[in-house]
């Protein structure tokens, strides 16, 4: 079963392969939680993906991708393993607009990480921080 950051106030509920997640606010206060690695990976994922336009639909049990960018459904059918795997990292990087690519360091003062921290793990997490940041700014949910 999925775990959720005790210390994050639920914004909203997702269906996920017949568990029922709690995901965390779209909030800068979110986003230091990724940066600082104390939002667990999973539910980094999950929150992602819904932004991304993904669903599960329960009954009948595959992704609905109604919502998600013809690019993003037709390579990924499925939601991707961010952490895990480069290529859909990658992706979501070139779909970062120009504008909004510095936004982690300009409104998170993000400096980026130590040598001995330029893991992919906490490397691909950046990254997902800055996608969401890029979609709160094009959403008006972050002043710029």
């Amino acid at each position: 079963m999925w775990r959720r950051s005790p210390k994050i106030e639920p914004a909203f509920s997702t269906l996920f392969l017949s568990v029922i997640v709690t995901l965390p606010p779209l909030t800068t206060d979110t986003i230091q939680q990724i940066i600082d690695d104390r939002l667990e990976d999973e539910t980094l994922h999950q929150l992602v993906w819904h932004y991304l336009g993904y669903r599960y639909d329960e009954t009948q049990k595959c992704w609905n991708l109604d919502q998600v960018d013809p690019a993003w459904a037709e390579k990924y059918p499925e939601p991707p393993k961010f952490i895990e795997e480069r290529p859909p990292t990658v992706q979501l990087t070139r779909s970062i607009p120009k504008p909004y690519k510095a936004l982690l360091k300009e409104k998170m003062g993000f400096k980026g990480y130590t040598v001995d921290q330029l893991i992919p793990r906490l490397t691909r997490r950046a990254t997902m921080a800055s996608w969401l940041l890029s979609y709160m700014a094009q959403h008006d949910l972050l002043e710029v």
